[in-house]
């Protein structure tokens, strides 16, 4: 199995190495860190799968130095304006190559169905608390599911067959043939907790849970009914899992925290610009995630400065 990962960070460096250790080819493109993992690979250190040294096939700068073919890529960056997925992965996509995007959001799959129609689109969802701690250094903290399932609606046996290495891995991996459905699911977590790790000045997923359990619930329920209006139904028990998961937790910092704090570009549209469209287009009140959505755009505006 050869498999070219792009985005190699907390995310895609996880999990290429949990396949590299099934015996996977896994080569990286790998900018920010690209020396250091150039030279030592990637140390993974994870609460349930020990610490390890993963040291891919090759190391790449540029997806114009990737000369193999790929049997899948891993798209793992984040889902933001200024990154074209499609510019980003063409160079390497060939007519076996499956595309599995690993990403977070709701309604981003068109953009390559559209790029790539004669190639499987593969949507991923992973439930992780992952972060990187420095240049090629990975701590895995907690959790760690996968769920993978073809677009539009399918699970191919070559889907299935990377499910099953994850499995081998150490790590649960499902298929689904509703990952749509999933996806809303997952986004009933990340709608509150990413934005709101902002907001607050910092706090941890466990801090705003505890001091706001009322105000999560009422975002959760918005996304509950944009899922059901978009022909979604998720289970009726979803925000309780949501929330007593999060309790059961280790207190977390959200990806867009992170984001956040280093300065980069958060994916404030991914999961929350692409909810509230969906929730307006289908006539859905939601005045907690609007609410919140505003909040996030003034975050990033830059202070008018006199002299």
């Amino acid at each position: 199995m050869k498999v070219l990962v792009i985005g190699a960070g907390a995310i895609g460096g996880f999990y290429g190495a949990l396949l590299a250790k099934q015996g996977a080819e896994v080569s990286v493109i790998c900018q920010s860190d690209y020396q250091q993992v150039k030279q030592h690979g990637f140390i993974i250190d994870s609460h349930s799968l020990g610490q390890w040294n993963f040291k891919p096939t090759e190391v790449l700068q540029s997806i114009d130095d990737y000369k193999d073919n790929a049997d899948y890529i891993l798209l793992c960056t984040k889902v933001i304006p200024e990154i074209n997925r499609v510019e980003l992965i063409k160079k390497a996509v060939k007519p076996e190559t499956s595309i599995v995007f690993i990403q977070n959001g709701v309604e981003i799959e068109q953009e390559l169905q559209t790029a790539f129609p004669d190639n499987e689109i593969v949507s991923g969802l992973a439930f992780i608390c992952s972060n990187r701690i420095e240049p090629g250094v990975i701590s895995h903290l907690a959790y760690g599911r996968l769920t993978f399932g073809n677009i539009p609606g399918n699970v191919s046996k070559k889907t299935q067959q990377l499910a099953d290495v994850f499995n081998q891995s150490g790590i649960k991996c499902q298929t689904s043939h509703e990952i749509i459905k999933a996806r809303w699911q997952k986004c009933v977590w990340n709608a509150p907790f990413n934005p709101l790790s902002v907001l607050s000045g910092g706090l941890y997923t466990l801090d705003i849970l505890t001091n706001q359990e009322a105000y999560v619930r009422k975002i959760m329920h918005e996304v509950v009914d944009i899922a059901v209006a978009t022909g979604n139904h998720l289970a009726p028990d979803i925000i309780d899992i949501n929330v007593s998961s999060t309790y059961a937790m280790p207190p977390y910092k959200t990806s867009m925290l992170l984001d956040f704090e280093a300065a980069r570009t958060m994916e404030t549209e991914a999961i929350l610009g692409n909810a509230v469209r969906a929730g307006q287009r289908e006539n859905v009140p939601c005045p907690h995630l609007e609410s919140i959505y505003a909040m996030m755009q003034l975050k990033v505006l830059k202070p008018i400065t006199t002299a």
